[in-house]
């Protein structure tokens, strides 16, 4: 095969998840569904913590931002994902997938670093309570989301450079339904040890860096709760941080199951469907995890919808004619 500089093709192809026609509908109506429950949820999560006062707060500040990069994160892949299997197509542009790989990327890393700014913020609320609001102050708040940008940004341009670099061969099909950063490199033509190298060493960087801030500060939040005396205040304590620790599980552990996966069986295939469970599900379950088991957002949510004057006020004015 030779070498195709990146400027005389302009089309890629997204080989998806399936190629079996009968699958196509399915999987269509399958995405579609999970897209919209996805966005819908996670601008009520925004909508409710900006609408209600009482959420005014550094932790509902990180969720609010954990929404929506969440939105913009399956925004990234889905519905190029849904047009391609409505238009009966595969293609992709060049420019397009360079696009889609760069803000794949950032929000992914975005969504890392946003989870250990939280995991921070618990620490600093259960080990720290009464210095709680000095330390986590408007201004620290700010400059850990625009740092968390920043490195993200900044890591997510460096790959694209050295994507743009690389010389493909004839065969430029993705075993993926996006443009994944390891499929890409795998189409060049020439010796991609600099750019494996690369890849290896920010996942290194960019997911060990931040599951170790977790990591540490959930040390000193179990050292913390294990000083409590009584049983309500360690059950007080450990409670805001369930639904925390339930999205980092579920990220971290879908993440890795993927990378394992696809290194144990050196599929594309079983890679691109393992990857939905981060890509996909893991936004798609934010929402419902902090609403379920969250009082303060579900409060807020009622709030939103009118329900808890509907609720509420036929009672208190029984209430108040009572004797």
């Amino acid at each position: 095969m030779e070498p195709r500089n990146n400027t005389k093709f302009s089309k890629l192809l997204l080989l998806g998840l399936s190629e079996e026609i009968e699958l196509q509908s399915l999987i269509s109506g399958l995405f579609l569904s999970m897209y919209l429950i996805t966005v819908f949820g996670n601008l009520l999560i925004i909508l409710a913590v900006s609408s209600g006062s009482h959420l005014h707060t550094p932790m509902y500040f990180f969720l609010s931002n954990l929404s929506f990069v969440d939105i913009c994160f399956i925004s990234t892949t889905i519905p190029k994902m849904l047009w391609n299997i409505q238009m009966q197509s595969q293609v992709i542009t060049y420019e397009g997938c360079i696009t889609q790989m760069c803000f794949y990327i950032l929000f992914g890393a975005l969504d890392d670093f946003l989870l250990a700014v939280m995991a921070y913020d618990r620490y600093v609320a259960i080990c720290h309570p009464l210095h709680y609001t000095v330390i986590m102050n408007l201004w620290l708040c700010g400059c850990l989301v625009l740092v968390s940008w920043v490195i993200s940004a900044t890591y997510s341009l460096l790959h694209s450079l050295m994507v743009l670099h690389l010389s493909f061969c004839s065969d430029l099909e993705i075993h993926h339904f996006f443009c994944e950063t390891k499929q890409l490199v795998q189409l060049a033509c020439y010796d991609t040890f600099l750019n494996n190298t690369t890849l290896c060493f920010g996942a290194v960087i960019m997911g060990g860096g931040p599951l170790t801030g977790i990591l540490y500060s959930y040390s000193k939040i179990v050292s913390s709760i294990c000083g409590i005396s009584s049983a309500h205040g360690k059950y007080k304590a450990f409670s805001t941080c369930v639904s925390h620790l339930s999205i980092v599980s579920l990220f971290y552990f879908s993440g890795l199951g993927v990378y394992l996966s696809s290194a144990a069986t050196h599929s594309s295939h079983s890679s691109a469907t393992g990857s939905v469970m981060y890509t996909v599900v893991t936004p798609m379950l934010n929402p419902f995890i902090y609403s379920l088991r969250n009082k303060d957002i579900k409060r807020a949510l009622k709030r939103l919808f009118g329900m808890e004057t509907f609720i509420k006020g036929p009672f208190s004015l029984r209430l108040k004619k009572c004797p």
